[in-house]
C-alpha cells in the first residue's frame, strides 16, 4: 500500500512562519513535521510515498529528496499556484498511486498513531481515523456508530489520517475541489468506516500550538 502526504496548503493561520517555510517543514522536537510521518510510515512497512506540494513546494523537494535516508521512496505531485484543495490534489496524484487503496495523511498534523493499524482492504470508499474534538473544533465532523461513520450524532473530529479508495474520486474532473463534500455524501450512503484513536494527536494550525507541541516533545527527550 502506498501513502499520500498532503503538503500543498498555504498555511495562512501559521503566518508569519509560513511566509518563508512551507508548514510541513516547520520543526518541532528537533524534526520537521513531515519527517515524523515519513519515519512512522516506514516503520509500518509503507515504502512508497507520494507528496503533493504547492506553496514553496521546491523547499519540500530539496529537504526530503528521494526519501532514501528515511527508508522510503518519495515521488512528488506538484500543483503550482493556487493549490487544488484536498480532493483536487488527490485526483491529480491518483496516477502516482496505481489506482489502488492508499493511506492519506495530512502533512500538518503530529501524532503517535501506528499506521500499521490501518486496514489493508476496504469494504466501502474509505476508512477514517477520528479523534476527540480539540478546543478549536468542538463541533466535530462525523459520528461513529460501531464502525460506520454517520453525519449526525455525537461527533468526533477527522484526524487527517485514513485509507481511501480511488473509487471515491471516480469520474471527477481535475481542478480545485474540496474533500469534505465528497466525504459527507459517502458517509450518508453508509460507505465509510472509521475508528476512534485515543492516543496523541495535534492539529498544528497556529504558531501557538506549534510551540506547545515543541515544548512537549523537548520535555519528553529530557
Amino acid at each position: 500500500m502506498k501513502a499520500l502526504i498532503l503538503a500543498a496548503g498555504r498555511g495562512e493561520r501559521m503566518r508569519p512562519l509560513t511566509e518563508t517555510t512551507p508548514k510541513p517543514l516547520l520543526r518541532v522536537g528537533g524534526q520537521c513535521l513531515i519527517e515524523y510521518h515519513l519515519h512512522a510510515l516506514a516503520s509500518a512497512g509503507v515504502k512508497e510515498i507520494v507528496i503533493n506540494h504547492s506553496w514553496l513546494g521546491q523547499q519540500i523537494v530539496d529537504a526530503l529528496g528521494d526519501g532514501h535516508r528515511y527508508g522510503v521512496d518519495i515521488v512528488y505531485s506538484a500543483e503550482g499556484e493556487p493549490p487544488l484543495e484536498t480532493a483536487g490534489g488527490i485526483i491529480q496524484a491518483l496516477p502516482l498511486l496505481d489506482h489502488a487503496p492508499f493511506i492519506l495523511v495530512n502533512g500538518d498534523i503530529w501524532t503517535d498513531y501506528d499506521f500499521s493499524r490501518l486496514p489493508q482492504t476496504l469494504d466501502g470508499m474509505a476508512h477514517l481515523v477520528l479523534v476527540a474534538n480539540p478546543r478549536h473544533h468542538r463541533e466535530g465532523d462525523f459520528a461513529l456508530a460501531t464502525h460506520i461513520l454517520k453525519n449526525s450524532g455525537d461527533k468526533l473530529t477527522y484526524s487527517g489520517i485514513g485509507v481511501y479508495s480511488p473509487a471515491l474520486f471516480a469520474n471527477l474532473p481535475a481542478g480545485v475541489r474540496p474533500l469534505a463534500p465528497l466525504l459527507r455524501a459517502a458517509v450518508e450512503r453508509g460507505e465509510i468506516s472509521g475508528e476512534w484513536y485515543r492516543g496523541q494527536w495535534w492539529d498544528i494550525g497556529t504558531p501557538e500550538r506549534l510551540q506547545q507541541l515543541d515544548t512537549l516533545l523537548q520535555a519528553q527527550k529530557e
